[in-house]
């Protein structure tokens, strides 16, 4: 569906993403608004793709980007202040609308005041409520006027509420898989066509480069003494993680020859004939693109600790979650060993039936979140919009 100008009106928009999947969807969200209100205004905190849609921010977006709670806890002091800042700035000249992406921790807190003082609050992807925190269902209430969902059953969770929640798909599954051939994708990133391809995604938070990205080396250095023929390629998310990995990989240099490359991660689960990867929405993009993967993440032994004890579902990672089932292996915490990734990794290289079983639910399971996401997104935006003027 393609959306037209139906207002002329300075709409304000304050918006605020806390990671790079953040600034992928605001992105999206921007221009598809933008078709509506030509003359919107979009501030607050955006990454790079945000901003060249014309958002302007506030002050940097990795400034958000922190994951685990004994992280967050060492930079609370910063994060407290910059929320402040925000809620100061939007009381004291109010826009028309709140989006926060993502990062519920922070911009729920923010919703919450913005909503209070009657400005209109959008929650773009739906916290994990219905994996753990169930509590907090009660703060989104007081925060959220508009939840948009990406998957099936998170707009039911909230039927009971006073939430208005929407499903939209996700958006990366109308752009995935790229428009290309596995064979053209690893000619573009510089690897052999006729040789098989391992991905090694370690994410694109600094704390999380640093905690898995030894133990992916230490497992390609596995793999390639049994499989002699692999090629490695490593996806960077920005400058910074680029040069985090580059001095990873100089220390094993003499072990291990991977393809380190910036901001192509699409491009390399394309190219991938498996994926080693860290927990998170690449996983869904690895889905989306039928790559089979090896699904990994550690974090702080503290943070694992009380995370482990309130969550309420079986699996972590998305194609699992959508799934309700165990179609890939999720390895966490001491299980985050080359000798334990290894296996598996191989495994899905070699197992042509495994192989085949995969691509058949990956097909299904995309085909159940395709749709014109950023198109619904902007229009129930829009019909937010409409019911408060």
């Amino acid at each position: 569906m393609e959306l037209s100008a139906k207002s002329t009106r300075p709409l304000r928009v304050a918006i605020v993403a806390g990671e790079e999947s953040g600034d992928i969807l605001g992105s999206g969200l921007i221009e598809q608004i933008q078709k509506l209100y030509p003359n919107a205004i979009f501030e607050g905190v955006a990454g790079e793709r945000m901003q060249a849609k014309g958002a302007k921010s506030l002050f940097p977006m990795e400034r958000l980007s922190i994951m685990g709670l004994v992280e967050v806890l060492k930079r609370l002091r910063e994060l407290l202040g910059r929320r402040k800042g925000l809620v100061e700035r939007w009381l004291s000249n109010k826009p028309d609308l709140f989006i926060g992406i993502d990062a519920p921790d922070f911009n729920l807190g923010l919703a919450r005041k913005l909503k209070a003082a009657g400005i209109s609050t959008v929650h773009y992807v739906s916290p994990s409520v219905w994996a753990w925190r169930e509590k907090r269902l009660k703060k989104i209430e007081q925060s959220v006027d508009l939840m948009l969902c990406f998957l099936p059953f998170e707009a039911a969770y909230y039927a009971n509420s006073r939430v208005d929640a929407q499903f939209i798909g996700h958006p990366l599954a109308s752009r995935l898989p790229l428009d290309i051939t596995k064979e053209a994708a690893k000619e573009e990133l510089g690897l052999d066509p006729s040789r098989p391809v391992v991905g090694l995604m370690p994410g694109s938070r600094g704390s999380e480069v640093a905690n898995l990205t030894p133990d992916f080396i230490e497992t390609a250095i596995w793999l390639s003494e049994r499989r002699a023929d692999v090629q490695f390629v490593i996806p960077a998310a920005n400058e910074a993680r680029y040069q985090q990995i580059s001095e990873m990989l100089a220390s094993h240099a003499s072990r291990i020859s991977a393809h380190l490359v910036k901001r192509q991660s699409q491009t390399v689960l394309m190219a991938s004939d498996s994926v080693l990867i860290s927990s998170g929405t690449a996983t869904l993009e690895a889905m989306l693109c039928g790559t089979p993967m090896v699904v990994s993440y550690r974090m702080s032994a503290m943070t694992y600790a009380i995370i482990s004890r309130m969550l309420k579902t079986q699996f972590v990672s998305l194609p699992n979650l959508l799934a309700n089932e165990s179609l890939i292996p999720e390895l966490l915490q001491n299980s985050v060993r080359a000798e334990v990734l290894g296996p598996h990794l191989l495994r899905s290289l070699e197992d042509e039936a495994y192989r085949d079983h995969l691509h058949a639910r990956f097909s299904d399971l995309s085909a159940l979140i395709r749709m014109d996401s950023d198109v619904s997104a902007a229009l129930a935006v829009d019909r937010l919009i409409e019911a408060r003027r």
